[in-house]
């Protein structure tokens, strides 16, 4: 039996005057859907680190902050059928980050290359993300979504 290949996905929640996801498309590759950022563990890294690391790579924020696992789904790859088991977490982004942005990744990961158009959306989502990546969003309880002087 195929061991899965161990990810992360990250939920990053902004809070305005309704709490919204951080989602992006890939420029020049529209069959690759909207999605949230969502990667590969590097052997020895914990989920927190990695899921932190793929915001930053895909995304090119540095100031997330985990808030806490929400689920964990078995389910094959799209296209290769190979096996994953994906952790999914809920982080919090600063309400002052900006609404949209292009960011080219780097480094030498599968989307080395890339350009990313980023964007938050208000919840709850109007269409599908790619690859069901919206399946847990109904887990985040939304007196996680705001903090005490964050201004909301």
């Amino acid at each position: 039996m195929t061991r899965p290949r161990i990810r992360v996905a990250a939920y990053m929640i902004r809070n305005r005057a309704v709490p919204e996801v951080l989602v992006f498309d890939h420029i020049g590759m529209p069959e690759a859907g909207t999605q949230v950022p969502a990667g590969g563990v590097k052997p020895g890294e914990e989920l927190e680190e990695a899921v932190l690391r793929e915001v930053a790579e895909e995304t090119g924020l540095l100031t997330a902050t985990v808030v806490r696992q929400i689920a964990t789904e078995n389910k094959p790859h799209p296209d290769t059928g190979q096996p994953r088991r994906t952790s999914f977490f809920f982080l919090r982004a600063a309400a002052e980050t900006s609404d949209a942005w292009e960011h080219h990744v780097n480094g030498d990961g599968d989307d080395a290359g890339l350009t990313f158009a980023c964007r938050f959306l208000p919840l709850p989502l109007k269409q599908p993300l790619a690859d069901d990546q919206d399946a847990w969003l109904g887990r985040i309880d939304p007196r996680w979504t705001t903090v005490a002087g964050d201004g909301q």
